[in-house]
């Protein structure tokens, strides 16, 4: 029985870097599983399609996918756009059976990336000294997302035994540069900021520009690729292979009998 193929499905960006990123981790991937099938998507802004993708999956025999949404959390593009995708996919292609996973998500194991990133950017900046952070991510209309955000900063305050904000660069406050200022006004004043990005890009940038106006003395890297986001990814994939499984199998073809 082959396993399903799995498409990443990534929200897109007009910065090339995001996409390298993106591509990146499809390689990375592929090393770690050389047993699936595995293909990188996008939203918007960059090629190929999920539409795009699926079809060249089908039109190769490929009969099961999993759609994973490469997001950061289960906002927006994950509850509309992404079940738009498959609904679409699935019209197009009936005979394939195609499910979504989880979103990548906020996930603990997102630390261990995030300190070496933050270890990185202190030593080449010779930080030695720090008395509070703040985790910047991108922001969302959505509580409950925002909340997700908080409660891993507060895991990264207890990590390293210092006080934490949780900011976001859109559509929820504190902004990344409130938060500096707010820990530089109480007397805090080597302040670092992580950031819970996956790749570079618009919002990743204007994190570190505010935060460093702010009084940063360090902003990190986007988490990029690593181990630990490949193997959510894989876990991802996993469970939600298992609940293909519970799917009903799409309508076989009519076949057309000529009468005599």
């Amino acid at each position: 029985m082959t396993a399903p193929a799995l498409v990443i499905l990534a929200h897109g960006s007009r910065d090339p870097r995001s996409a390298a990123t993106v591509h990146s981790l499809v390689t990375c991937l592929r090393e770690m599983r050389d047993d699936l099938r595995i293909e990188a998507s996008f939203l918007d802004h960059c090629p190929p399609t999920p539409y795009q993708v699926i079809g060249k999956l089908a039109a190769e025999g490929v009969e099961e996918i999993v759609v994973l949404p490469l997001l950061m959390s289960s906002a927006f593009h994950a509850r509309i756009d992404v079940p738009a995708v498959i609904d679409e996919s699935r019209s197009r292609f009936p005979n394939l059976q195609i499910i979504a996973s989880d979103v990548l998500g906020y996930d603990d194991s997102l630390l261990d990336v995030l300190d070496r990133r933050m270890r990185a950017e202190l030593k080449d900046g010779r930080v030695r000294e720090l008395d509070a952070l703040v985790l910047a991510a991108a922001g969302s209309s959505d509580a409950q997302a925002n909340a997700s955000v908080t409660r891993l900063a507060r895991l990264w305050g207890q990590r390293h035994k210092l006080p934490v904000t949780a900011a976001f660069v859109c559509a929820a406050t504190p902004s990344p540069a409130e938060a500096v200022l707010q820990w530089r006004l109480e007397g805090r004043r080597h302040v670092a900021v992580g950031s819970l990005f996956l790749a570079p890009g618009i919002l990743p940038d204007r994190a570190e520009a505010m935060s460093r106006k702010a009084g940063a003395v360090a902003v990190s890297r986007p988490l990029g690729v690593s181990a630990e986001v490949a193997r959510l990814v894989l876990l991802r994939y996993g469970v939600a292979g298992l609940d293909l499984l519970t799917l009903a199998p799409p309508a076989p073809r009519p076949v057309l009998v000529q009468s005599a």
